[in-house]
């Protein structure tokens, strides 16, 4: 299978290729860099396997929640492609990637609880709950946006994971959280951002099960409302 994976949806910018279990990625840290390097690292991840766009079966993307810019890029480049190509897509959430690069890089176990948080700007955070299920990470609950100190963790129970990480830039407002939240993270890293090979990663076996949208379909999601959002001092 070979499926390419976008993110631009932090300050992050990165293009991945899934090629039947192999995995090569292109990553900067790049916050007003998107438009210039996406184009460049998707060119130069298939010539280095000697692919063209149409040898493709499948797309990906971080769908968000995240930078508004940043997430509209990375779907107009992904629905141009996918009407070119006409490509399934498979939009995969911003908070599950950054979940998985956390039991990646932390060597999380199972049963283990994610707790990631974006900064959403104007005193406000991008929250979602995870657990390490087999290696990946399983939404404990709908993603949300909220103010730090409204943020919150699933209710104790037997399924409930016994330990927490805390992840995401949104941690830095970590002071202004709830003590019983902060309490209960073993651990914090709040340098982790999406990526597109954690995007990817998390694309294949949606797409084995058949997960995809078109073109047309394959739209961000900003969680917070964008109507509210363009009515401030200032926007659009």
């Amino acid at each position: 299978m070979k499926l390419l994976a976008l993110d631009t949806s932090s300050e992050g910018c990165s293009a991945a290729l899934w090629l039947d279990g192999q995995l090569s990625e292109r990553f900067e840290t790049a916050p007003r860099g998107h438009t210039r390097l996406l184009m460049p690292m998707i060119r130069e991840l298939l010539s280095d396997q000697g692919l063209t766009p149409g040898d493709l079966d499948a797309l990906a993307f971080a769908r968000g929640p995240g930078s508004f810019t940043g997430l509209r890029i990375a779907t107009g480049v992904i629905q141009g492609m996918a009407w070119g190509l006409d490509l399934p897509v498979v939009p995969v959430s911003s908070l599950a990637a950054v979940a998985l690069n956390a039991i990646e890089q932390h060597q999380l176990i199972e049963g283990d609880g994610i707790a990631v948080a974006f900064d959403a700007r104007m005193g406000e955070v991008y929250w979602g709950v995870f657990q390490c299920r087999n290696g990946v990470p399983v939404a404990l609950g709908p993603g949300r946006v909220c103010s730090p100190q409204a943020v919150t963790l699933p209710e104790p129970s037997p399924d409930a994971p016994e330990r927490w990480f805390g992840v995401g830039q949104g941690w830095k407002f970590r002071d202004a959280m709830p003590e019983v939240v902060t309490a209960s993270a073993t651990m914090v890293d709040e340098e982790l951002v999406p990526r597109a090979g954690q995007v990817a990663r998390l694309a294949q076996p949606a797409f084995d099960r058949g997960e995809t949208v078109s073109a047309e379909q394959a739209q961000p999601v900003y969680v917070r409302d964008e109507v509210t959002w363009q009515k401030l001092p200032g926007r659009g």
